[in-house]
């Protein structure tokens, strides 16, 4: 049975499986019931590894062996394969959440918090510029920015981001106005969905034509996106510059009052 070795490779990658495990599972799957020799055949995997392979499979619950002699094997439908790798796939995310949740009571977590607290040259917000990349990383740092917020928030971007990230917002918004955080935001885009997300997020929202994507906080940080990398890549920068972001959110209050 002669496979492609493109789907040999996705396959492989796609189940976690290696070279010989993935040739055994296909040739399983293509003749529906095989003895380890049949397998060796149809597979091109040497027969001396064959039964280490068919048991491997067996033990991940991708073969079953049926019984008789000699002992021949069955594939297992794939779609039995895909929702088995998923619920292991979150029971492990679950498990790992659990663990991480439980490591900031830890001693040791207090201690590297003191550290960046608390260092011999501990570092000042106020002397730092950074440079963020990756969807990720960037939304992650807008989230604890946005949170910090003592005063005000002010957000330029555009509606088909926002919708994207609703969730998100209307977290950080609902905490917001628990502690009487003024809120701004200003969406271009399509009117209709502006629209959309004013009714969804209980909350008045400007309508402009600014093509930008930028967050101010308390008129003193600033974290705006540039275009991206050649290589597609989310870039933002952040800056803690009191001068500079009260100036640059003055001119953008201006802009809207004009509008």
């Amino acid at each position: 049975m002669l496979v492609k070795k493109e789907l040999i490779s996705r396959i492989r990658d796609y189940f976690d499986l290696n070279i010989y495990e993935t040739k055994v599972w296909l040739a399983l799957l293509g003749k529906g019931i095989a003895s380890a020799g049949e397998v060796a055949t149809l597979s091109g995997v040497p027969r001396s590894r064959t039964y280490d392979v068919l048991e491997s499979l067996e033990k991940r619950g991708f073969a079953v062996a049926k019984l008789g002699k000699p002992v021949k094997y069955l594939g297992v439908n794939p779609k039995v394969i895909l929702e088995k790798l998923k619920n292991n796939a979150r029971k492990d995310a679950e498990e790992k959440i659990n663990v991480l949740s439980k490591i900031k009571e830890t001693d040791e977590f207090m201690k590297i918090e003191s550290l960046y607290r608390e260092g011999i040259e501990p570092v000042k917000r106020e002397d730092i510029s950074l440079a963020l990349r990756g969807k990720s990383n960037i939304s992650n740092y807008l989230k604890d920015i946005l949170q910090n917020a003592e005063n005000e928030v002010m957000i330029c971007t555009n509606a088909e981001e926002m919708s994207s990230k609703l969730k998100l917002f209307q977290q950080t918004f609902d905490a917001l106005k628990k502690e009487n955080i003024k809120i701004k935001v200003a969406l271009s885009g399509d009117e209709r969905l502006v629209k959309a997300i004013e009714s969804k997020l209980d909350m008045k929202i400007k309508k402009v034509d600014i093509d930008a994507k930028f967050f101010i906080v308390d008129k003193k940080e600033i974290l705006f996106y540039l275009m991206k990398s050649p290589n597609d890549e989310d870039i933002a920068i952040w800056i803690n510059s009191e001068f500079f972001v009260y100036a640059f959110a003055s001119m953008f209050e201006r802009a809207l009052k004009a509008k």
